[in-house]
């Protein structure tokens, strides 16, 4: 494709379908190679040359991001737009870094190294934003920056206007915000969807394009090992979130290793009546609460569908003893608001799961006080969250809080995990039904914490994976000789 005063930079048939894509909101991210940081810089010289007087923002995290990635080698955009540079078409600022086009716009660089640089943009108005490697960003920062895009007194071209104002973002999985950035953009819709979001969620078209190495012939012609270099990262899950972009994949988080949704995600099944099921409690308000309700096999036979010779059929299977079910779930988050908690105090949390109950004992299974987090029993302030919660006829047995429980709880999620993936079985193992969707979001992106990598980042969105820990490591279960039908 050639710009206007001569300069010439080819986009590959992927990457132009990115350029034009109707999401004015996009995440074009995955795997690593497929020229995504190059095709932001490229994109913003489009649209420069395209759009007079527009002004355009690319950013990184920090500054040495910015410099190594943007503003030096071969195919920075120093290096791409040295012919226009060198005839005079375009100015660069290196003390602002500002490239200023013949025709008034311009490309601003960035970078917010810090929760509160981006009131250092407050004055601005951007037209085109991009933000190079969106998981290094929480999510709170990348909101605040987005309230600077906005556009008065420019006229887009007819071809263009319904494009504008435009944010691209590119990305790999991992980071400090993967879980945020898979949840807003790549579990929201089928790949490549437009959605329409609400006017109170930014009223933008988001859309998610994977990119993969296959996108960039380039990177064969020109760098033939370089798959190879990414097949010889340190774990298998580097080598899947690298190699083929996969979003469910964290290398080094707590569970990423040993999840497989083919082996731990089944179809809803008929519980038997006979089989022991609980419920187990995380309690949120500013943050997500979550309540899970389980099943614990007693080795009694079931019929599960599952995958045989490439089909769906309908099986008889005996799960060992002990093996673990996610059978409902209730998550108490708000909206598509990561990490964030809808507010409803304990009376409204218990009428939630107390509804759920009343389901399940239509029928015909009675559901047991399972374990919660110790503090809702503390009433040194008053009233307890067990208390309330009792008025609507929800009760909680108490988890197991000493020593080393964290620790053991993780390890016995793990092993449980890693137990479905074995043929025959025999150990018991852990599975998730296929409804409950924010268990199935969250356990395979569990971030472990940097500083103690026996735990998780209590950071993250683990308020469903406390509440299951609490559960499988709870010791206050009647026996399981007494756990009759009937009520």
């Amino acid at each position: 494709m050639t710009y206007q005063k001569g300069i010439d930079i080819n986009f590959t048939p992927i990457q132009q379908e990115w350029l034009t894509a109707v999401g004015t909101e996009m995440l074009v991210g995955g795997a690593a190679g497929p020229g995504k940081s190059w095709f932001i810089r490229a994109s913003h010289i489009f649209w420069a040359t395209q759009i007079p007087n527009l002004q355009t923002y690319i950013f990184r995290r920090t500054f040495p991001d910015l410099y190594n990635n943007h503003l030096t080698g071969p195919t920075s955009l120093v290096a791409m737009l040295a012919p226009l540079i060198e005839s005079k078409h375009v100015k660069f600022d290196q003390r602002n870094n500002v490239f200023t086009f013949w025709n008034g716009s311009q490309i601003h660089l960035g970078y917010c190294q810090y929760e509160n640089d981006w009131t250092k943009f407050q004055g601005a108005e951007i037209h085109l934003l991009s933000i190079d490697e969106l998981t290094h960003w929480t999510k709170s920062l990348y909101l605040n920056l987005r309230t600077r895009v906005r556009m008065t007194n420019i006229e887009i071209p007819k071809q263009w206007k319904h494009l504008f104002p435009r944010i691209i973002n590119a990305t790999n999985p991992g980071g400090v915000g993967h879980n945020w950035v898979k949840q807003y953009f790549v579990d929201m819709a089928t790949p490549k969807k437009a959605v329409a979001i609400p006017d109170n969620e930014g009223g933008m078209i988001r859309q998610y394009m994977p990119a993969r190495l296959t996108d960039n012939p380039h990177m064969k012609k020109f760098d033939p090992q370089y798959e190879n270099r990414l097949k010889s990262a340190s774990s298998p899950e580097m080598v899947r979130a690298m190699l083929e972009g996969d979003w469910n994949i964290v290398s080094g988080g707590m569970l990423d290793d040993v999840w497989s949704a083919k082996y731990n995600v089944l179809k809803p099944f008929t519980i038997p009546q006979n089989w022991y099921v609980d419920r187990c409690y995380d309690y949120g308000s500013a943050k997500p609460w979550a309540c899970l309700w389980v099943a614990e096999s007693n080795g009694e036979e079931v019929e599960v569908k599952m995958e045989k010779d490439g089909q769906i059929k309908k099986v008889k299977v005996s799960f060992p003893k002990g093996s673990v079910f996610v059978i409902k779930e209730a998550y108490g988050m708000m909206g598509q608001e990561y990490n964030k908690g809808d507010r409803k105090d304990p009376y409204e949390q218990a009428k939630v799961i107390h509804e759920i109950d009343k389901q399940f004992k239509l029928n015909g299974i009675k559901v047991y006080p399972g374990p919660a987090d110790n503090s809702i029993f503390d009433g040194s302030r008053g009233e307890s969250i067990a208390d309330m919660m009792d008025v609507e006829n929800v009760n909680w047995t108490k988890s197991d809080k000493s020593p080393g429980s964290r620790r053991t709880g993780w390890s016995k999620m793990r092993s449980m995990l890693k137990a479905a993936h074995k043929y025959p079985l025999e150990e018991p193992a852990l599975y998730i039904f296929d409804t409950c969707v924010n268990t199935i979001r969250t356990l395979p992106t569990l971030p472990r914490d940097q500083h103690n990598l026996d735990d998780v980042d209590t950071d993250a969105e683990d308020h469903i994976a406390d509440a299951l820990r609490y559960r499988i490591t709870d010791k206050g279960k009647q026996p399981f000789t007494t756990r009759l039908a009937g009520f």
